[in-house]
């Protein structure tokens, strides 16, 4: 599973896919079907989290581990699998991630114990990394620039889907067989996304092998932390997912509790809601490529800050409102924001890429579990509080950014 074609010589003139070609449409398609495999496989715990604290007899945050341990060990190894990519190419590393994660998902449904399915989850959390690490950067390389926001957002699509698909599938399975049942679902069709995605993903034109070398590797670190923008993107990465996940975390706890009393099936239809991702992200991406970064970007934070404010409703429809508004200004967020930086990026992109996810994923594992160490001490009430500061100082970092740009 290594680049098809060699690599050109760093005097060649490679022009970058353009839009609407055959070469795009597959590109697309096959990001699109490796974003769904690998979302849908780190996600599918979500809603039975109140499963295993039923079936363990273990509390919310404990349940969360099966999750966050995932996105934890994922964060960790999104930096190895992007400098392992700056040298060895993008394609191999991300077809292999998706095909080990697939067996990782099946072996998940046999897991008796919850330590073993902890094990599990933290070994598919480390080969779930190749993809995530090196899309982005993949796609900065190889797409036109023009295109890239939408390229960006449309990927960001795939991985709203797959994390909305998993998610509802596992709570429908669950409820009319088992929890077993529906990660074994899972990881099947995983593998067969990974396969397509194998057949479609053409093989990279652009890319240049970088060295291995850590005092090259440290250099790209602390020019990516030295650049105006980009700490604060990272910053914006890890605080946004960490709220969001949050949110889709907990909330199942919420609704099958009076007054609401929702069974495991029903609350997995407020997954559905992720369909609105799938929609913002590429939607946004073209409003950003138009209109600027810097200037959607704020307004798309404030919309998910209303959201989660919006769930301290008592009322049914207005929780499942402001779900969505949250889900919207979410996807919005970072499909602006991860485009933002594969365009600020010069130079070692996939490491650039790497630090951004790193803090994305980091921030679900350690917001999305402590959070949950809140429900003891104030319900959704005390959640809430924590996330929507969190989600303001999002805000402040996007007007900062807005007005950086202006100045």
């Amino acid at each position: 599973m290594t680049e098809h074609k060699p690599s050109p010589p760093p005097t060649a003139e490679v022009s970058g896919i353009r839009s609407g070609t055959p070469a795009f449409i597959r590109l697309q398609i096959a990001l699109f079907l490796g974003g769904f495999s690998t979302f849908s496989m780190v996600y599918c715990v979500q809603p039975l989290l109140p499963l295993f604290s039923h079936d363990y007899g273990i509390s919310p945050a404990q349940a969360s581990v099966a999750l966050s341990t995932t996105t934890g060990t994922l964060s960790v190894m999104l930096i190895v699998a992007s400098l392992l990519s700056d040298r060895f190419g993008r394609r191999g590393i991300m077809i292999f991630s998706l095909l080990i994660g697939a067996l990782l998902m099946v072996a998940c449904a046999v897991a008796s114990q919850f330590h073993t399915l902890f094990i599990l989850r933290t070994l598919q959390g480390i080969a779930l990394a190749g993809l995530p690490a090196v899309a982005m950067a993949y796609l900065a390389e190889e797409i036109e620039f023009s295109a890239l926001g939408y390229a960006m957002g449309f990927y960001i699509s795939g991985n709203a889907l797959g994390g909305m698909s998993g998610r509802f599938a596992t709570a429908w399975i669950a409820e009319h067989s088992s929890w077993q049942m529906a990660l074994a679902v899972i990881g099947v069709v995983a593998l067969l996304m990974a396969i397509g995605c194998w057949k479609l993903l053409p093989p990279s034109r652009r890319f240049q092998p970088r060295s291995l070398q850590l005092a090259v590797m440290w250099e790209g670190a602390r020019a990516h932390f030295r650049d105006a923008r980009l700490p604060w993107l990272f910053l914006l990465a890890f605080l946004l997912m960490g709220s969001f996940v949050s949110v889709y975390n907990y909330l199942a706890y919420r609704l099958a509790l009076s007054p609401y009393s929702l069974s495991t099936g029903q609350i997995g239809y407020v997954f559905l809601l992720y369909i609105i991702g799938v929609f913002s992200s590429t939607w946004v991406g073209r409003l950003a490529d138009r209109f600027g970064l810097s200037r959607v970007l704020w307004v798309m934070v404030a919309l998910t800050l209303g959201g989660i404010l919006l769930t301290l409703a008592e009322a049914l429809w207005v929780v499942i409102a402001g779900v969505a508004v949250l889900t919207f200004g979410f996807f919005s967020s970072h499909a602006v924001a991860s485009s933002w930086v594969g365009r600020r990026a010069k130079t070692a992109r996939g490491l650039a890429s790497a630090l951004y996810l790193w803090a994305y994923y980091f921030g679900s594992s350690i917001i999305g579990t402590f959070s949950g160490t809140l429900w003891g001490v104030g319900g959704w009430h005390a959640i809430v509080a924590c996330l929507a500061t969190c989600l303001a100082v999002c805000l402040v970092v996007a007007v900062y950014l807005r007005w950086a740009e202006r100045g």
